[in-house]
């Protein structure tokens, strides 16, 4: 019979196809912090989204300047600055 996880303990799981060099540089990466591969990926993905996103839960699925680049460089601009100061 299958084992399955309890509810409490399903996570969902991600799988993605990489080039041989890449998968070769993050096992060497997480060798290199002593930690698994799949430790290592999770951490980098942490710090990348909290760079992209901020800290988990200020994400709210709306667009802001801080969650996209390209909305802070058209909105951050001195004409339209006039509706800030409305």
């Amino acid at each position: 019979m299958p084992r399955t996880a309890s509810p409490r303990t399903r996570r969902p799981r991600i799988s993605i196809d990489v080039q041989p060099e890449l998968r070769r540089r993050l096992r060497v990466a997480a060798a290199k912090c002593d930690v698994s591969v799949r430790e290592y990926v999770i951490e980098t993905l942490t710090l990348k989204l909290r760079e992209d996103l901020g800290e988990p839960g200020e994400e709210t699925g709306a667009l802001t300047a801080r969650t996209d680049p390209v909305l802070a460089e058209l909105w951050d601009n001195p004409r339209d600055a006039e509706y800030d100061r409305r």
